[in-house]
């Protein structure tokens, strides 16, 4: 991997911006492809490395995009001939370079860890921060007390509650567990960080106060549906671990139910016949396609477009009768 794309996906993490890292692992001549090319693919599909002539990029960025969405890694194949190169666990697409050759490219979704933002330093906090460690959130614990002694586990401190605010990356998860202490202002800046969840660590009737409190504040009143109050599941949790099990369990139900609505149901792929050569070719708006008298012709490579342009009626007539040219 070329040192200015490792500073690229650097700088990425830091931001925690997601992306995909695509390495050349198999290639047959007369692809330019050489086994160890890399490229890194951001989540704006910008595409930084070589992996071979442009004409492999469009499919690379189209998966690339896909595994950042799904998380999933992938082996993809661009071969001139794919139908004959079906090979379990690969995606096989087709090689539009007119060098040919096959080339195997591994696509590594890089994301961002989930964030869980904690308030207080009570024992139901440092709980849940080392709870939340432990199954592989970045936490950040965020009061004016808190310190490395307490929080251990914690990747971020945040002593001024005024400082945060919505970050680049994915939205965190929150829970305020002050207890008592600075409640309002707990909540309010949880709120400003836009979480995808924020529950609150307190009685019904204790919370009643806070949301009337925060209301007359100028808190948006649908700011203030979204907390969950008392946080957690109702599982009898007592003890500070188990409260703060309870919580992260809703977390996870929550996480869960989010990436599910995240993915949309895969519509059919469409396939149309390559008149020139009979090969299948999925259509997608980066297929390689002509027009003639109305009708939009694809083709496996700008190989069998160019001949199709050339002489449409020769190979119209022939899929006519049943047969190619």
């Amino acid at each position: 991997m070329r040192p200015d794309l490792l500073t690229l996906a650097a700088e990425l993490v830091r931001r925690e911006e997601p992306f995909v890292l695509a390495t050349v692992v198999r290639r047959q001549p007369a692809s330019s492809a050489q086994q160890g090319d890399g490229a890194l693919i951001t989540r704006a599909g910008a595409f930084h490395g070589w992996l071979g002539g442009s004409c492999t990029q469009p499919t690379v960025v189209r998966e690339a995009l896909a595994a950042i969405s799904d998380g999933v890694p992938r082996l993809i194949a661009l071969s001139p001939d794919p139908s004959r190169d079906r090979r379990p666990g690969v995606l096989v697409f087709p090689m539009t370079c007119h060098s040919g050759g096959t080339v195997d490219i591994y696509l590594e979704p890089v994301l961002p860890p989930a964030r869980f933002l904690v308030f207080g330093v009570s024992p139901v906090a440092r709980a849940l921060a080392r709870v939340a460690a432990a199954m592989g959130f970045a936490v950040d614990a965020a009061d004016p007390g808190a310190n490395r002694e307490l929080f251990p586990a914690a990747e971020r401190l945040w002593t001024d509650l005024g400082a945060l605010g919505p970050t680049t990356g994915p939205k965190p998860f929150a829970v305020v567990a002050t207890m008592g202490e600075r409640d309002e202002e707990a909540v309010l800046a949880a709120l400003a960080a836009e979480p995808e969840y924020l529950g609150v660590v307190a009685s019904s009737k204790r919370f009643a106060q806070i949301r009337e409190s925060l209301a007359a504040r100028g808190a948006r009143p649908e700011a203030l549906d979204r907390i969950k109050s008392p946080a957690g599941l109702d599982i009898g949790a007592r003890t500070p671990e188990e409260i703060a099990v309870s919580i992260l369990a809703e977390i996870v139900q929550v996480r869960r139910k989010l990436a599910g609505a995240s993915k949309p149901e895969a519509a059919p792929a469409r396939e149309e016949r390559d008149p020139v050569c009979g090969m299948t070719v999925e259509v997608t708006p980066t297929a390689l396609s002509a027009e003639v008298g109305g009708r939009t012709y694809y083709f496996c490579c700008g190989g069998c477009r160019e001949r199709f342009r050339a002489t449409p009626d020769r190979y119209l007539a022939a899929a006519g009768s049943g047969g190619m040219a």
